[in-house]
C-alpha cells in the first residue's frame, strides 16, 4: 500500500503543535509549550517536523487542521496555513472538530470501562465559560458542541441520572476548586489539545475522501470574535 503522509495542525488553544502520520500512525510531533506561539512559530514547527522526518512537503498526501471551536486568532492562523499548503501542494484539506480530537486523544490514553461515564473535553473561553461537548465512554456523541458557563450545579441533572463525569482540556483546569469535593466529577488537569490526536481520524477521512473545499472552508468559531478596548487609566 502506498504511503499516506498527513500533516496535522493544532492551534485552537494556547498551545501550538503539528504532527506527521502515515496510515493514521504518528511518526513525529512538535509541540510548543509556551502560550500563543501560533503567529511566530507554526511554520517553523512545520519545517522542523519535516526535517525530523527527512521529508519534503511535496511528499504529503493531505493536510489536516483543527477546525474549532477555540481561540479565534489561533484557528484563523492554523486554517490559513493549512489552506495555503493545500493550495501550493495541490493536496486535499481535512478538518477535524477540536473537541472530538481531544476526546479521541483522551480515550486513547485513558480507556473507560464503565458505561455510566460521560467525557467532557473543554476548551477555555472566558472566565467560567468553556466550549464543550459531551461524549459517552465509548466515544459516541451524547450532546452537541456548545458554549457553557459552569458552576457547581451545572451538571446536577447528569449526576442525578447516575453518571460520573470526567472533565479535561484547556478549559477544565480552572474548575478543580469548583468540583474538588464532588466525588462524581473528576477534573483531569493539564490535558490539552495536541495535533497527533487528529492522526487516526484524519486517516479515516482521507480514505473516505471526506475533504473540505479549500477555497470556501472557514473555522468553526462557535462565537463571534469580540474585540475589547483597554480601560482608560484614572490617572489620564
Amino acid at each position: 500500500m502506498s504511503n499516506s503522509y498527513i500533516l496535522s495542525i493544532e492551534t485552537a488553544t494556547n498551545l501550538c503543535s503539528v504532527s506527521l502520520s502515515n496510515h493514521g500512525q504518528n511518526l513525529f510531533s512538535v509541540v510548543g509549550n509556551e502560550p500563543n506561539l501560533h503567529a511566530t512559530k507554526l511554520t517553523v514547527f512545520i519545517q522542523e517536523l519535516m526535517e525530523k522526518a527527512g521529508m519534503s512537503l511535496d511528499q504529503l498526501s493531505a493536510v489536516a487542521v483543527s477546525m474549532g471551536p477555540g481561540s479565534y486568532t489561533g484557528l484563523r492562523i492554523g486554517v490559513s496555513t493549512a489552506k495555503g499548503l493545500c493550495y501550493a501542494l495541490d493536496i486535499p484539506l481535512i478538518a477535524n472538530n477540536t473537541l472530538e480530537a481531544l476526546k479521541d486523544g483522551f480515550i486513547a490514553k485513558n480507556p473507560q470501562s464503565k458505561d455510566k461515564v460521560l467525557l467532557l473535553p473543554m476548551i477555555d473561553a472566558r472566565r467560567r465559560e468553556v466550549y464543550t461537548a459531551i461524549f459517552h465512554a465509548d466515544g459516541s456523541l451524547y450532546k452537541e458542541t456548545e458554549a457553557l458557563i459552569i458552576d457547581e450545579h451545572t451538571f446536577d441533572a447528569y449526576l442525578n441520572e447516575g453518571y460520573r463525569l470526567i472533565l479535561f482540556g484547556s478549559g477544565a483546569d480552572k474548575f478543580i476548586p469548583t468540583f474538588e469535593h464532588n466525588d462524581k466529577i473528576q477534573v483531569v488537569a493539564q490535558f490539552d489539545s495536541i495535533a497527533n490526536y487528529q492522526d487516526e481520524v484524519s486517516y479515516k477521512k482521507f480514505v473516505g475522501q471526506k475533504f473540505e473545499d479549500v477555497a470556501y472552508f472557514e473555522p468553526f468559531y462557535l462565537k463571534d470574535f469580540v474585540a475589547t478596548t483597554p480601560k482608560k487609566s484614572p490617572l489620564l
